[in-house]
């Protein structure tokens, strides 16, 4: 059993939410409509928030990316992401066209830093504001952020950098501080979305009344060398903000050892659940995940908290994979394994079934909600890092002090080119 100080002065006592959210392109095609997609998940957080202790929310990854459709309600309807990108390439290409020749960087990344300045603001200033009306300390998940510095009153971006990156704020919506992203899925390198991986030694623990919080996200929590970075600064609660691009129920194989084929549940045992429950300094592990299909792209999982064997004695776990101690809360998958034979076909073939363009009367048929859990920490003995220039910029732009300020678009007779390229690309799909 974990030892836990008897006096409650010298502890921290606090509740930790993971949320489970399924979204769809029509949540970003507008900032009224992302603004009512975040808030719905505070809204399903709030019947769980402890009144008597400090409330942690943990948000999902990514959920900043699709944000590129705002404005454009065509591209949400697009069928596909390789659709939806060309025709945001060729709809904003005033803006994104002058990124990429000056920046040299790919259309993708051009179009997502061209936008970035609205984009960037939009995300930051919704989360600000939700931890402000709920009063919680939140990991707003992460989002494809540029690195900025402050010049007095404006931030000024970057060139050519674009990291996935989570932002952590206090219930007064002030900046506690960001995480980098450093190992990419292939999806997020240069054939995706086309990521800046963050760097190793950037990655940094922050004391708070919920926990010294470390961040992994997604894949840099199944990662020995961010897991032994975070451990080394003392990170007693680690946060894994994930969106699996892929089948729950299906097989997966990823670098470093592409070979190495499996069941994703049972690679999902080497993240949060094994950080929590083999750690020295890690206790707890929150790990949402973000359900639904974006256009032709399918997310599924299953949310857990997770710890040490002591604290979460009851076996149970991950569909595909034998019960264990170690899950304080872990959210069911649409359908429980049962007793009758090729139980796992079964299940692989229902994750099909969910899947993006599958067809089937199940499809897009995901499990959403909350897990909760009252987590027992001592008192803080972490020190604060100092901020970077970047979290002084972001920190400037949340209390008013600075603005971001929005590019106007060069050679504007491009637009109309734009569009008629889009048509006729639109018409000639349609006719094949």
């Amino acid at each position: 059993m974990t030892e836990r100080p008897s006096d409650p002065a010298s502890r921290r006592d606090f509740r930790a939410i993971a949320v489970q959210p399924q979204w769809s392109a029509a949540d970003f095609v507008s900032a009224a409509a992302f603004r009512a997609w975040m808030r719905s998940q505070l809204e399903l957080s709030r019947p769980h928030l402890a009144p008597d202790r400090p409330n942690l929310v943990v948000l999902t990854e990514l959920n900043g990316l699709p944000l590129v459709l705002r404005g454009t309600p065509l591209a949400a309807r697009a069928g596909t992401f390789e659709r939806a990108a060309l025709l945001l390439f060729l709809r904003h290409l005033p803006r994104a066209l002058p990124t990429l020749l000056r920046e040299r960087v790919s259309p993708i990344r051009a179009l997502q830093l061209a936008l970035s300045a609205g984009n960037t603001r939009l995300y930051l200033e919704t989360c600000r504001d939700l931890a402000r009306e709920y009063g919680v300390y939140l990991c707003c998940g992460s989002a494809p952020l540029p690195r900025y510095r402050l010049e007095g009153r404006r931030l000024i971006r970057e060139p050519g950098v674009l990291h996935n990156e989570t932002v952590l704020l206090g219930p007064r919506g002030e900046l506690i501080g960001v995480t980098d992203k450093v190992h990419l899925t292939p999806d997020e390198e240069a054939g995706g979305v086309d990521l800046t991986p963050g760097r190793i030694k950037a990655l940094r623990v922050f004391p708070t009344p919920v926990g010294d919080l470390g961040v992994g996200i997604s894949l840099d929590a199944f990662r020995a060398d961010v897991i032994g970075r975070l451990e080394a600064q003392g990170c007693t609660v680690l946060l894994q903000p994930d969106a699996n691009g892929a089948p729950w129920t299906s097989l997966e194989g990823l670098p470093p050892d592409p070979a190495n084929v499996r069941d994703q549940p049972v690679a999902w045992l080497e993240s949060s659940w094994q950080a929590a429950a083999t750690g020295q300094s890690i206790r707890y592990a929150v790990n949402p995940m973000v359900v639904g299909n974006l256009l032709d792209l399918t997310f599924d999982g299953q949310s857990a908290i997770t710890a040490r064997a002591g604290d979460a004695p009851d076996p149970r776990s991950y569909v595909l994979t034998d019960p264990r101690p170690g899950f304080l809360a872990l959210m069911p998958w649409v359908e429980e394994p049962g007793p009758e034979d090729r139980n796992a076909e079964r299940l692989r073939e229902v994750g099909r079934h969910l899947a993006a363009r599958s067809g089937h009367p199940r499809e897009n048929r995901y499990r959403t909600g909350v897990l909760h859990a009252d987590l027992t920490l001592p008192p803080d003995h972490v020190p604060t890092p100092p901020r970077t220039p970047h979290e002084d910029a972001l920190a400037a732009l949340l209390e008013g002090r600075a603005r971001l300020p929005e590019p106007s678009a060069r050679w504007p007779w491009l637009a109309g080119a734009a569009a008629l390229a889009a048509s006729l690309w639109l018409a000639r799909r349609r006719r094949h």
